[in-house]
């Protein structure tokens, strides 16, 4: 239950967060249910006056961001990701040239933003060669996408891998990672363009508080907080701490300069039979890093080590399949194209190579469904359920383990 008060007190939190103007175009297309959609892009926007843009349907999302290339855009980061797919696949598709101008392009771009993420003075030469490769390749490139005009993105809703931050700042297009839930009418800490720092979700928003409880769960108190759920007191009692504080059901650490890291969700923590406790989210995120990977699902719990579901991008793999002349007829056969699952493997490996033992993932599967914001499994803004996957995928889960 959000009442007008919650909401207004959101309202007021964005002129110090989301940096809005009258001159800005938005483009709306998440569905309304979600409170980052309905506050973000519409209610911050009607408050200060600024132009809502409503995509025509979910498949023409990114052709309606080209034709407004809007000056703020907020996205799920599988929205974010599914554009680095794209440009992955066009730059496989191009001429050695190319693939070659678009490589110095990028690295010249990666200078700068590393020095931009560090804090570090951006040297001549850093600038020089940016200011170049951006006027050859990487303004073409924000334009193609509809980013042009982009002053500020941000995400939200669930978390995204650092590294596919920095690739979209390489190329121009800064996005910043805010954390939220409906229960606190919205935004509750937020990076910003004058205190960013990436791997973190960011401060809290001017007139809140949030800490790490006991357990390790991050709590929040602000006049945003709800008043509970609708004829469910003991789920509402529950909600909250005997003090007052909106128990957010996430794990997270709070560093010395008061940026918030979310670890994951508390529930969501695999302890194996060997005794491990092991967070999920950071492992998945950077399966995610992949162009090749759409989502996975990190699995383990009471069992002897880690396994994965994992859901291939159908554009970036078909391509794949295309390219190296496989044979597939459908989402599900493509699947079970050896070379298509020694693809993922390399992705696994990799992985791997960057994580302790005991959370190395020791062996996967790829579901042969395409998955939808109407299935079960996949929530409004594009989240695996991973309950719901883990129960429709058993079959899958119990070969792992056999």
């Amino acid at each position: 239950m959000l009442t007008h008060s919650n909401i207004m007190y959101s309202i007021s939190t964005a002129p110090d967060t989301l940096l809005m103007s009258p001159d800005d175009e938005h483009v709306c297309f998440l569905p309304l249910c979600h409170v980052l959609e309905r506050t973000v892009s519409v209610l911050h926007p009607i408050a200060i006056g600024s132009t809502v843009n409503f995509a025509e349907s979910p498949e023409t999302v990114f052709e309606n961001i080209r034709e407004v290339s809007p000056t703020v855009f907020v996205a799920v980061p599988r929205v974010w990701e599914k554009m680095h797919s794209r440009i992955s696949n066009m730059e496989a598709d191009s001429t050695w040239l190319g693939r070659w101008a678009f490589g110095r392009a990028l690295s010249a771009g990666m200078a700068r933003a590393d020095a931009e993420l560090a804090g570090r003075p951006k040297s001549f030469g850093v600038m020089a060669r940016h200011l170049f490769w951006d006027l050859v390749i990487l303004r073409n490139l924000r334009r193609m996408l509809g980013m042009d005009r982009l002053r500020r993105g941000n995400t939200g809703a669930v978390s995204i891998s650092p590294d596919l931050l920095r690739w979209f700042q390489a190329i121009g297009v800064r996005i910043f990672e805010g954390y939220g839930m409906t229960e606190s009418a919205g935004i509750m800490t937020l990076n910003s363009a004058a205190a960013n720092r990436p791997g973190t979700v960011g401060r809290n928003v001017p007139g809140s508080e949030i800490r790490i409880g006991r357990d390790g769960e991050i709590q929040f108190r602000a006049a945003s907080c709800f008043k509970g759920y609708w004829r469910d007191n003991e789920k509402s009692a529950d909600a909250f701490t005997a003090d007052g504080w909106l128990r957010t059901g996430d794990a997270g650490e709070i560093d010395a300069d008061g940026y918030l890291t979310v670890t994951g969700r508390i529930k969501d923590i695999i302890i194996t039979s060997g005794g491990k406790n092991i967070a999920p989210a950071n492992i998945e995120d950077r399966l995610k890093a992949s162009p090749y990977v759409s989502d996975a699902i990190v699995i383990g719990d009471g069992r002897k080590h880690i396994a994965c579901l994992i859901m291939v991008d159908q554009e970036s793999v078909e391509k794949f399949a295309q390219d190296n002349r496989l044979p597939f007829s459908d989402f599900a056969s493509l699947t079970q194209v050896r070379q298509v699952r020694n693809l993922i493997g390399g992705v696994v490996d990799a992985v791997n190579g960057d994580l302790a033992r005991a959370e190395q993932i020791k062996d996967f599967r790829l579901i042969d469904v395409l998955l939808t914001a109407e299935d079960e499994e996949l929530t409004a803004t594009m989240k695996l359920r991973r309950s719901f996957v883990e129960k429709n995928h058993g079959a899958l889960v119990d070969e792992m383990y056999a």
